[in-house]
């Protein structure tokens, strides 16, 4: 009897799966444990595999389409069974995904969509003879040495007016001569298909800033100490061979060690359940920024970490997620977030909380600023940090006693390194 292969539930949040590539072709001997195909999951690119032996009989999905949970992929058996009657089973249901044409899959990039817009307006044409252009354009036309029939009128009906000369009289070059020709505009419009992974980011993200309320709360540490603990950190790490330390792996310590300090900040707002979870351990997820996206690979147990251990986790876990190669377990059960821009030159900004948590937190560039200290004007460092929450969760004033021991922390870099 023919034995199908559905599309497996291979993340706790996937609803679908496109299918990256076939590793077999109709035909193939498989053995249970085989590595049939790769499909792309709203986290990662994974293997399935077949959980039985037989015969790949028929491929069913096509590269590159969307598969739903429970969807048919493929038919295993003997070889030259029937698999009609299955098709019609799954077709019946709405669950058969369409025939494979052709014998190798087709890639699962995205092909572009391009969609022609109107063309764009070709020079003036003589109309019986007679080109359409008002007395003031015609005589800067003949003082500047323009053909009016090579000009594009954006007058009524076409008419050559002022402004019409006047551009062209800008594309002439400065030694003279004639006017020269702009280059064409590209005006087509790409539509790509999303992945699987930015179909998530947009359901969940929505979900939400739109089902949680929201609010902000925001400090400006004064980092100059931490600068300079860092810059000495870093000359010993490199004369023992130690990972780089980042000022954002001094944050990640710092929240780690106030979450314990605050444990209604590490927590959850089960609506469904009328609860809120709070959590006795601290595993942060740090947002990183891949191509399809965002995924946030979780340091587990930070409370207990070292900042050198924790920057070389983190450099680990960042170079698997930008080469796809983490696996869902590393990427989810965070109970904390944080999510850093000041790399790009950001100086403050707020996230959006990363369902289940209850917060995040923002993390700005560090900049040379003015302050005053003990009524004079000095030059100092400054960095921006804001925190997003949950107030079904977490209050305002719950919140702002985070926020100064995180601070404090920072101000106080030595603390961190105990």
């Amino acid at each position: 009897m023919p034995i199908a292969i559905d599309m497996p539930k291979m993340t706790d949040t996937m609803e679908e799966g496109v299918l990256r590539e076939w590793s077999v072709e109709e035909g193939d001997k498989i053995t249970a444990g085989d590595v049939i195909a790769q499909v792309e999951t709203d986290k990662a690119v994974m293997d399935v595999e077949a959980y039985d032996d037989g015969v790949l009989l028929k491929k069913i999905a096509k590269a590159g389409e969307p598969i739903p949970i429970g969807g048919l992929i493929a038919i295993l058996g003997d070889a030259g069974e029937d698999v009609s009657e299955m098709l019609a089973s799954y077709e019946s249901n709405g669950t058969a995904t369409k025939l494979v044409t052709g014998s190798p899959a087709e890639s699962v990039e995205a092909t572009p969509v391009i969609e022609k817009e109107t063309a764009s307006p070709s020079p003036s044409s003589p109309s019986n003879g007679r080109i359409k252009a008002s007395p003031l354009a015609k005589r800067m036309a003949v003082d500047h040495g323009l053909e009016l029939a090579n000009l594009v009128g954006s007058g009524p009906g076409g008419r050559i007016i002022k402004r019409d000369v006047q551009a062209e009289i800008v594309r002439i070059p400065a030694s003279g001569g004639t006017p020269s020709v702009p280059e064409p505009v590209d005006r087509t419009v790409e539509s790509v298909r999303i992945s699987q992974m930015r179909k998530v980011i947009a359901r969940r993200l929505s979900e939400s800033k739109f089902t949680s309320p929201h609010f902000y709360l925001s400090v400006d540490v004064d980092v100059a100490s931490l600068v300079a603990q860092r810059k000495a950190v870093n000359i010993y790490l490199e004369k023992t061979g130690g990972p780089k330390v980042s000022f954002n792996d001094f944050v990640t310590k710092a929240c780690a060690s106030a979450l314990v300090l605050h444990p209604d900040v590490n927590v959850t707002y089960a609506a469904q359940d009328g609860i809120i979870q709070r959590y006795n351990y601290v595993d942060i997820g740090i947002a990183v920024a891949i191509d399809d996206g965002l995924v946030t690979p979780v340091i587990r147990d930070a409370h207990v970490k070292s900042v050198v251990a924790i920057a070389e986790e983190i450099q680990s876990l960042a170079t698997r997620a930008r080469d796809k190669q983490l696996s869902p377990a590393e990427m989810e059960g965070s109970t904390f977030t944080t999510s850093n821009l000041g790399m790009y030159g950001i100086e403050s900004f707020t996230a959006i909380i990363n369902p289940p948590n209850a917060c995040i937190l923002a993390i700005g560039a560090i900049r040379d600023t003015p302050v005053v200290e003990n009524f004079t004007v000095v030059a100092g460092k400054r960095m921006k940090l804001t925190l997003s929450s949950d107030h079904r969760a977490v209050d305002g004033a719950v919140g702002a006693r985070f926020m100064a021991t995180v601070k404090e922390l920072l101000e106080n870099p030595a603390s961190l390194l105990l």
